[in-house]
């Protein structure tokens, strides 16, 4: 602990548990039991509750419907309704495959609404305020039934003799570029400009850049969350795709209800939910987690989804799996959150049943590995552990976490959880580098510490299934679930 010493972290802002898969004794706990603020480390709650209870092929239906009829020329003279249900990864490559359905129909142009049916969350999702009050960053965004491009832009700047150009990503309708940046010699430095952006009639979103850029920046991107509601967005984000498929739309935009006699016209599946996770754990995409959160309240408690209604499914699948977390406080599933909080010692109990259930691949190879890719890709790049270890971190002002699997050099596999909530807690990386690499080397000259005496695990009847199976496994194969798919040879990076 001497790396939390020179960070002045003090051992009581500290919640740590390092123990070998399958093995129900800690090596090392401090504080075992005491409930933290997790921070994005709580993502590993709602992915590894997901697969289980979902599945790994589980896929999120949008759906298009209307309620008129078609004519010769190919107008429709009706509604076109579209059912979202929480898809976390309905980018444009994936809207286009429902916009081609509905084009293969026959319709050209449709003449009435576009409803946009948002039942499957309840309105008490949605809108909520910003973490920290930047309503512009990208990690503040919402959860919604019908989330496009995760509510998010990307503005980029490319100057040349010309001037200097603005491209938006992803395609938007109704959105026009007030564009009066001038170019300028001389070095690159501070910040992007920034849109001021003012809504307008019939829908029309202006965002307007001024001030200057420097020639020698090149070509940079300003990434912020869509300054418009969900509703706003996917409606823009639609009609541009339906436009580029050469469909036109004369109608207005509202929410509603699919009537019940609604005919379907094409529905769109998204990726597997092992994918989502993926991108969930390796990049710390908070908008995807709030998503897959809310969709085990629709799924286990009925549409609309609540958050308190997730919270009770999530508990619910723990209890059911042996892990007794009283210490386990929900908020949205995410870790952007002052309210949720948890233990290294329940952390380490569900990476313990996660790596013996049989979603337990998926699940690791969500991780980020050190050194190699995810939030964990410029850590530890020259260390030992670097490709040998699986680690979802987590950071909020104060809050700096770790929790996941490391391999260690002898063949040992360990889960290793430490949670730092102290105002010093940003200076406290480099101890958590530190921790990791001692597992890696074998945890060398160092008895097990016991600040908690007799850190309460969970009943043993409730965990003796989970624990019999990772011991089972590790005598068997050698850990084979954690070394399999964290051990790499080096130069794969």
């Amino acid at each position: 602990m001497a790396g939390l010493e020179r960070a002045h972290v003090p051992l009581s802002s500290v919640s740590v548990v390092i123990e070998k898969v399958g093995d129900r004794q800690p090596s090392v706990a401090v504080n075992a039991g005491q409930p933290m603020m997790p921070a994005s480390t709580m993502k590993l709650v709602t992915t590894w509750s997901g697969l289980a209870m979902l599945g790994p092929d589980y896929r999120w239906k949008t759906s298009a419907y209307t309620d008129g009829d078609v004519d010769a020329s190919g107008t429709l003279h009706g509604n076109l309704y579209i059912k979202g249900t929480g898809d976390p990864k309905l980018v444009p490559e994936e809207l286009i495959d429902l916009v081609q359905k509905i084009r293969a129909t026959g319709i050209v142009r449709i003449e009435g609404a576009l409803v946009l049916d948002k039942s499957e969350f309840d309105v008490s999702t949605r809108d909520l305020p910003s973490f920290d009050g930047d309503d512009s960053a990208p990690y503040n965004v919402g959860p919604d039934p019908l989330m496009y491009a995760f509510k998010a832009v990307s503005f980029t700047f490319s100057p040349s003799r010309e001037g200097v150009s603005i491209n938006v990503v992803p395609p938007v309708a109704q959105w026009q570029i007030d564009n009066q940046i001038r170019e300028r010699g001389g070095k690159c430095g501070g910040l992007l400009p920034s849109p001021q952006v003012t809504p307008g009639a019939n829908g029309i979103v202006t965002a307007s850049f001024a001030g200057n850029y420097a020639m020698h920046c090149g070509e940079r991107t300003l990434n912020m969350a869509a300054p418009v509601d969900h509703s706003t967005f996917f409606a823009d984000g639609f009609l541009a795709l339906w436009q580029q498929a050469g469909g036109s739309f004369s109608g207005t935009t509202r929410e509603g209800v699919v009537p019940p006699r609604a005919r379907l016209l094409g529905v769109h599946q998204s990726p597997p939910l092992s994918d989502v996770v993926h991108d969930i754990n390796k990049f710390s995409n908070n908008v995807m987690a709030r998503n897959l959160f809310l969709t085990l309240g629709a799924v286990e408690g009925k549409p609309p989804a609540t958050t308190a209604k997730a919270a009770a499914a999530v508990s619910a699948f723990l209890r059911k799996s042996g892990l007794s977390m009283s210490d386990l406080v929900l908020d949205n599933g995410c870790g952007l959150s002052r309210e949720e909080h948890i233990s290294a010692l329940s952390l380490a109990n569900l990476l313990q049943a996660a790596n013996a259930s049989p979603v337990a691949q998926p699940f690791i190879d969500s991780l980020p590995i050190a050194g190699v890719d995810g939030t964990m890709r410029h850590r530890l790049n020259n260390a030992g552990v670097d490709g040998n270890a699986h680690i979802k971190t987590g950071t909020l002002r104060d809050v700096r976490a770790i929790a996941g699997y490391v391999a260690a050099q002898n063949g040992e596999s360990w889960i290793v959880v430490s949670l730092i909530n102290d105002p010093r807690a940003e200076a406290a990386r480099a101890a958590h580098d530190a921790l990791l690499e001692w597992v890696y080397q074998g945890m060398p000259e160092e008895k097990p510490v016991y600040v908690d005496p007799h850190p309460k695990r969970a009943p043993k009847a409730a965990r003796a299934g989970h624990v019999a199976k990772a011991e089972k496994t590790s005598k068997a194969a050698g850990h084979k679930a954690v070394n399999q798919t964290v051990k790499r040879t080096r130069g794969a990076h």
